[in-house]
């Protein structure tokens, strides 16, 4: 029987798409309001056609006391900046919220100044917010009262990352971070960058230098190292829809065997239900590809060893709208609201894609 109440304000965006995807067929909850400024009174599939026959729920207005009254947690699925002053007035009525957003996501409110360009109206929150990263956080997450969900591209950097930097194995000052991201990265309202014939058949740079992924990358890592962690960070819009393919250089302090490599991942991510090491000899698919992790909530993370310009490459691969953003939310109101973890999230995705 479901029986938690769950709201998103913001649900016409892709993020609040894929949230209805995972929720309206979750057995342990029911989703009983989706907010919406601009499709007041629309059904919701008329705006995600895929839900069509899953739901006859409307868009309806955002009202704190309706919320208050129908739902035990909220996602706030709204652009940077629009859930800064919003999740205080749901805290305040007791309303536990899972932010999609990066308004929750930095400790340090100065962070927002220098990485988003705006002032933090409510600093006092941000050290209380667990950040959304279950195989770091999990049991942070479990005890929340907001969850600050992390980047996609911060995620597809910070997991294959963590154990190497955790176990000492790098340089932290010489980590190069390159992403292959697909459009929906973007979001759901064009731009003359992400209109079709701009964008299809290009690799385009973008944002090279100075991404905002940045500083929750580096304030992740920095909590496993006594040196000070710096990030080089390069994102790249490729023809995709969905799917990140991060491919991050290092460089070992010593050399480096493949046994070193495992022990470090393998210590930190055994048993850990949507973290897999996909590292073959043969096969179409012998490292991490994101076409294999769409649709799912799975983050494929391999290796490869230079041993000519002694690098570690590292590399993982998500679906950027699932583990890179509504599923992981999904995954962390799971923990947060004591249902087993996996609920929900439990599907392999397609091949051929």
């Amino acid at each position: 029987m479901k029986n938690l109440r769950i709201g998103i304000i913001g649900g016409t965006g892709y993020v609040g798409s894929e949230l209805l995807r995972l929720l309206i067929p979750h057995p342990e909850v029911e989703v009983t309001m989706v907010t919406s400024r601009q499709t007041v009174g629309e059904y919701i599939f008329n705006v995600h056609p895929n839900l069509r026959g899953l739901t006859q729920q409307k868009f309806v207005p955002m009202d704190i006391n309706e919320l208050q009254k129908n739902c035990d947690l909220v996602f706030t699925a709204t652009p940077h900046g629009g859930s800064v002053n919003l999740v205080p007035k749901l805290l305040e009525v007791g309303i536990k919220v899972i932010d999609m957003s990066a308004d929750f996501r930095l400790k340090n409110p100065d962070d927002y100044e220098k990485w988003y360009g705006w002032k933090h109206t409510h600093p006092e929150l941000l050290k209380e917010a667990a950040y959304g990263l279950p195989e770091l956080h999990r049991d942070e997450i479990k005890k929340a009262r907001i969850v600050a969900c992390p980047g996609c591209m911060a995620t597809a950097t910070m997991l294959p990352l963590v154990p190497i930097v955790k176990a000492g194995l790098v340089e932290n000052k010489r980590i190069v971070a390159d992403l292959k991201v697909g459009s929906s990265g973007g979001g759901s309202k064009p731009t003359v960058a992400s209109h079709h014939p701009e964008r299809f058949g290009g690799v385009r740079p973008y944002k090279v230098v100075g991404h905002r992924h940045i500083a929750e990358v580096e304030q992740e890592l920095n909590a496993f190292t006594n040196e000070a962690i710096s990030i080089s960070f390069t994102p790249h819009a490729v023809n995709m829809v969905r799917g990140i393919l991060s491919t991050i250089h290092t460089f070992p302090k010593q050399p480096l065997t493949n046994k070193d490599v495992w022990k470090a991942l393998r210590g930190q991510y055994e048993g850990e239900p949507f973290i897999r090491f996909v590292k073959y000899q043969k096969g179409s698919y012998q490292l991490p590809d994101p076409k294999v992790t769409l649709g799912t909530n799975y983050c494929d993370i391999g290796f490869e060893i230079d041993e000519h310009a002694n690098r570690l490459l590292l590399f993982s691969a998500i679906d950027n709208m699932v583990k890179g953003a509504s599923g992981q939310g999904v995954q962390c109101m799971n923990l947060l609201m004591g249902i087993e973890e996996t609920t929900g999230l439990k599907s392999t995705g397609f091949h051929p894609m």
